[in-house]
């Protein structure tokens, strides 16, 4: 008999399903309603799509003379959410921005925010489809 959660619910933990997140962070987030009668990984899940979906257009808009610290803050902001969701790409990419722009190590702003973006837009895609699964 198979897990009703294995088949194209936001819980399943199969490579394809996850779209590259880490099934042991979506696992602990099922752990919280182990039936899936309260939808909690669903409105997390949701939650993230629309906290991301902003986060990108406000990255979007530091592109023409974009400011360091405002880039920092959402690296900093994403950084956490993405990781308790499982992204961990966008999460380590983040966490690698943010501790260079609060260091003040060289590097390319515009190449901060670009890394940034396409990490968000690969987290958002994968996001959405484990909702519309």
């Amino acid at each position: 008999m198979s897990d009703p959660q294995s088949k194209g619910s936001p819980g399943a933990t199969s490579p394809a399903a996850t779209g590259g997140f880490d099934p042991v962070a979506l696992g602990r987030l099922r752990e919280l309603d182990p039936d899936g009668r309260h939808g909690v990984l669903q409105r997390v899940l949701v939650a993230f799509e629309t906290s991301l979906s902003r986060m990108l257009v406000q990255l979007a808009a530091e592109r023409e003379g974009g400011n360091a610290a405002v880039v920092a803050g959402v690296a900093h902001t994403l950084k956490s959410s993405s990781a308790s969701v499982g992204a961990l790409d966008l999460a380590q990419a983040c966490a690698e921005v943010e501790r260079r722009l609060r260091t003040g190590e060289p590097g390319s702003l515009g190449g901060d925010i670009e890394r940034l973006l396409a990490a968000g837009e690969g987290a958002l895609a994968t996001v959405r489809a484990m909702l519309h699964a």
